[in-house]
């Protein structure tokens, strides 16, 4: 992967904003046209700008993708952080899973995300260390997530939950992405948050 020629001092407003552009113009193509070569072709013609300007920000084409997935996986980890502790949220376990599900689904969803999810499964022959560091960090975070769940759960039971909030969401998330039409997941995410629930209370302290 080439470096950007821009300079690791270079955080001007304006700069900041091009780089931000191309970024975004390049999750609306991937969504919209599928990975594919020649959908990178019209990045800089969708995003106004020429490819120098992408090679000054990003270096080349694996910089730029790798940069959004960078983007992808940090707004997901933000949203996973951000998640109270369950001292914090009152309720039962049913109301904590149904904020946890849907505070994930949002992130999951999100068009960085689900762009992210397409650039990573058609480079997967070809990925580098930092997408698989990405993928183990986000692992470890999800495995985390049966505290916020039941507190007397253990930790193979927390991590199960964890592995199986990852397929269902990330198989719903996929299902959007090859349908021609909107598809409506709330049915399938309620059903997630049933098994969820009945799991902790069956497991928890």
């Amino acid at each position: 992967m080439t470096a950007p020629r821009r300079p690791a001092t270079g955080s001007q407003a304006r700069a900041d904003r091009t780089r931000a552009a191309v970024i975004d113009e390049t999750v609306r193509c991937i969504l919209d046209e599928g990975f594919a070569p020649p959908s990178v072709r019209h990045i800089t013609e969708r995003a106004g700008v020429t490819w120098g300007v992408v090679q000054y920000h990003f270096g080349d084409l694996d910089g730029l993708l790798m940069a959004l997935v960078d983007k992808g996986f940090g707004e997901l980890l933000d949203a996973l952080d951000e998640l109270p502790p369950p001292t914090v949220r009152a309720g039962d376990v049913r109301a904590r899973t149904e904020f946890v599900i849907d505070t994930i689904w949002d992130a999951f969803s999100s068009p960085t995300s689900m762009a992210a999810l397409e650039i990573l499964i058609s480079t997967r022959g070809l990925r580098d260390a930092v997408a698989n560091t990405h993928l183990t960090d986000l692992m470890s975070t999800l495995t985390s997530l049966g505290r916020h769940l039941g507190e007397g759960l253990s930790a193979p039971h927390a991590g199960r939950i964890g592995n199986l909030i990852w397929a269902t969401l990330r198989g719903l998330v996929v299902a959007q992405m090859v349908w021609p039409e909107p598809v409506d997941s709330s049915r399938d995410r309620r059903a997630l948050i049933d098994v969820i629930t009945a799991y902790v209370e069956s497991h928890g302290g």
